[in-house]
């Protein structure tokens, strides 16, 4: 068995926090072991629940439509959840199950090690960039410490705002030719001391 499957495996056995008590399914995080991408969603909702896959509900099959866009399948890339359980009535994540849930988070990005981590939505753009908003930084990539973050809308966004599909679709669009110029991207000296602290 992977590293990447035993830890999989711990995080179904998780009881850190109250969402334990609430959750039909786990939801780890499913895709390529070595990917190059790492999407980062905010939480399950009921679908994902159900199912104890990420992204299976229509914001999902908005998701699969995108990389199919870029020529891709979620097969070839690795999808995960800020957190690992649905919150009861699909409420935000609190800041506690946030902290429960982040070492996994933490260990599923070491045994990646992806190029290129995508942000999807305000709760994993807080991981990575405190304070900032998704309306000024998305669809512009920031290096620090050899990994590319590359802050996008949550594709559920488009569902409920028709007037963003566009713009994600166009977000997503750049993406092969930022991971392709990853290596001369400059580092972000500020973002890489903001980003230690998370």
């Amino acid at each position: 068995m992977s590293a990447l499957a035993r830890l999989c495996e711990e995080i179904i056995a998780c009881l850190d926090c109250e969402l334990a008590k609430y959750r039909t399914k786990v939801v780890p995080g499913e895709g390529a072991e070595d990917a190059d991408l790492l999407f980062i969603g905010e939480a399950p909702g009921w679908h994902e629940d159900q199912q104890g896959r990420p992204f299976v509900g229509p914001a999902g099959q908005f998701l699969d439509q995108l990389l199919a866009s870029i020529s891709l399948r979620r097969e070839e890339v690795y999808i995960a959840n800020v957190i690992k359980c649905r919150p009861p009535q699909n409420r935000d994540p609190l800041p506690a199950e946030i902290q429960s849930c982040r070492k996994w988070l933490d260990r599923q990005i070491e045994i990646i090690q992806p190029q290129m981590i995508i942000t999807l939505g305000r709760y994993s753009l807080a991981r990575y960039f405190p304070n900032e908003s998704i309306g000024k930084i998305h669809g512009k990539p920031r290096k620090s410490g050899g990994i590319i973050y590359y802050p996008m809308y949550h594709p559920a966004a488009a569902l409920h705002q028709g007037s963003l599909r566009r713009t994600i679709e166009t977000d997503m669009l750049k993406i092969p030719q930022i991971l392709a110029q990853g290596k001369e991207l400059p580092q972000d000296e500020v973002e890489s001391q903001q980003l230690s602290l998370f």
